[in-house]
C-alpha cells in the first residue's frame, strides 16, 4: 500500500512541479509549489518523520507560500509583461539542468539508496519533536532569530519600495 501512496504522490509532485515552472501566470505558479510542497509532505510521513510533514506544511505551504503571493499580489507580478524574447543563455542551461537531474534520477533509480531503518531513527530520536526542538532553540537559537528578522525586514523592504513605485507613478 505505501508503494501505491508513493507512486501516486510522486506523480502529484511531478505533474505540480511541471506546472509550476511551465505556468505562464505567476499566482498559478504560486498555487503549484503549494500542491508540491503538500506532496513532499505526505512522503515525510511515508517516511515515517510526523515532525517534517508537519514542519513543511506549516512553514513552506503556509508562512512562505503565503508571503510569495503576497509579494507577487503587491508589485503586480501576475500582469507583468516580460517579453517574449527569453534570455538566450536559460533554454540551454535549462536543458542541461534537466538532463543532468535525470540522469542523476536514473542513477539512483538504477543503483538504489540505503536508507535507515524505522526504528533505528525511532531509537536514536532522529526526525522526533523533542529532539528537533532541543537543538533548535539551544545549539541554533540564534542563527534562528536571524531568519526571522531577515524575513521581517525583507518585507518592509518590499512594501517601501513598491509604495515608493506607486507615489512615482500617480506623480507621472
Amino acid at each position: 500500500m505505501e508503494t501505491v501512496i508513493f507512486i501516486t504522490t510522486a506523480i502529484v509532485a511531478v505533474g505540480a512541479a511541471l506546472g509550476m515552472v511551465l505556468s505562464s501566470n505567476a499566482v498559478h505558479s504560486a498555487l503549484f509549489l503549494i500542491l508540491n510542497f503538500c506532496a513532499v509532505a505526505v512522503m515525510y510521513l511515508l517516511l515515517r518523520a510526523p515532525f517534517m510533514a508537519a514542519v513543511q506544511v506549516t512553514v513552506y505551504a503556509g508562512a512562505i507560500m503565503v508571503l510569495f503571493l503576497f509579494v507577487i499580489m503587491l508589485l503586480g507580478a501576475e500582469k507583468a509583461d516580460l517579453g517574449s524574447e527569453p534570455i538566450g543563455w536559460q533554454k540551454p542551461v535549462g536543458v542541461l539542468l534537466g538532463a543532468v537531474l535525470l540522469a542523476e534520477g536514473i542513477y539512483v533509480a538504477y543503483k538504489g539508496i540505503k536508507l535507515v531503518d524505522a526504528p533505528i531513527t525511532a531509537a536514536l530520536g532522529i526526525g522526533q519533536p523533542t529532539t528537533l526542538s532541543a537543538v533548535l532553540f539551544s545549539k541554533y537559537l540564534l542563527p534562528f532569530e536571524v531568519i526571522s528578522i531577515l524575513l521581517l525586514v525583507a518585507i518592509v523592504g518590499t512594501v517601501v519600495l513598491t509604495r515608493r513605485t506607486v507615489k512615482l507613478k500617480e506623480a507621472e
